[in-house]
């Protein structure tokens, strides 16, 4: 297996597994080095990663970031995106409560659901192509089930509990948005 090929599979797999761009870029640039020096001593790709790639990225990936510590950015970005959701509704409809009907409750499942999904997946969710999948899965629902149910308010939240989910999930955001404005241009 060529280098540039273990690199691909490494990344491909590290960004599934959900490690965040800053640190693939990182172990990348590792593993890079690693496989130069080897290449300089003497030595194949295959005695740096062994014979499966796919299973050495996968195991690095674990050391890196365990399932929990992933589990509980996925669950706080989530909440972020909620959120920003029950804020936006706050301020589209210029009120200090938002009324939770079943078509909303399918909506905020659903947004919720693929961002996590999303999350899980990439690694990051990402201002534009994350929220427009996730809208454009939660608004179909939104309206079969508003089509559905009756538009009947179940129960009503006040803002402070759009305000309170977002603080979960600021610390990450913060931590991706520095490490995509200190990466460098060219490893986009």
């Amino acid at each position: 297996m060529t280098k540039e090929r273990i690199l691909a599979v490494c990344r491909s797999n590290w960004e599934y597994r959900g490690i965040d761009d800053a640190s693939v870029r990182e172990m990348l640039a590792e593993l890079s080095a690693h496989l130069e020096d080897a290449e300089a001593a003497g030595r194949t790709t295959r005695d740096v990663v062994g014979e499966d790639a796919k299973a050495f990225a996968a195991s690095w990936a674990r050391a890196r970031a365990p399932l929990s510590r992933r589990a509980l950015r996925t669950a706080s970005l989530a909440c972020l995106v909620l959120g920003c959701l029950l804020l936006l509704s706050c301020l589209l409809h210029r009120a200090s409560q938002v009324p939770v009907t079943a078509d909303r409750i399918a909506f905020y499942a659903v947004v919720a659901t693929v961002t996590v999904t999303w999350e899980m997946r990439r690694g990051s969710l990402g201002l534009l192509r994350g929220w427009a999948v996730s809208l454009a899965v939660g608004l179909p629902v939104m309206l079969l089930t508003w089509w559905l149910a009756a538009d009947e308010v179940l129960f009503t939240l006040p803002l402070w509990v759009a305000l309170a989910l977002l603080l979960p999930g600021l610390p990450y955001a913060v931590a991706d948005a520095r490490a995509k404005k200190g990466a460098d241009p060219g490893a986009r």
